[in-house]
């Protein structure tokens, strides 16, 4: 499966310590992340990670665009609800995600939730909506 990673400043830590807790069963998916995001999470857990452009440079319009494509199998953007950082990004990408189906997490519980679904093989009808050559 392919799965992005998103977070807002004050969600980073966040992100961080809930990809070293299911660093286990990310590993056995592609990962991709804005560029400060996914850099933490890679140095945190040596989890191999696709980085693109820093939010401000147009990330999320990257990432944006593969969920567009039906891409991406589950996106995780940890978003920050009382900060100054537009939530209008996480709307987008919300709205992408609806379009596609592509499961959504706002939160770390809802991650935990999509995270442990992946590795019980929950998602795997993501594969008949998006086959990957193999």
């Amino acid at each position: 499966m392919n799965i992005a990673l998103l977070a807002h400043d004050r969600k980073k830590e966040l992100m961080v310590n809930l990809c070293v807790a299911y660093c286990g069963i990310l590993a056995q998916h592609s990962i991709c992340a804005t560029s400060t995001t996914g850099k933490l999470v890679a140095e945190a857990t040596g989890l191999p990670i696709t980085l693109y452009l820093p939010r401000s440079q147009g990330g999320f319009q990257q990432i944006g665009a593969r969920i567009a494509y039906n891409e991406l199998d589950l996106v995780i953007f940890l978003s920050d609800p009382t900060g100054d950082e537009t939530i209008e990004s996480v709307w987008e990408i919300a709205k992408l995600c609806d379009q596609r189906n592509i499961p959504f997490a706002t939160n770390v519980a809802t991650a935990e939730v999509l995270i442990r679904g992946l590795k019980d093989g929950y998602l795997d009808w993501r594969d008949i909506v998006n086959p990957k050559n193999k």
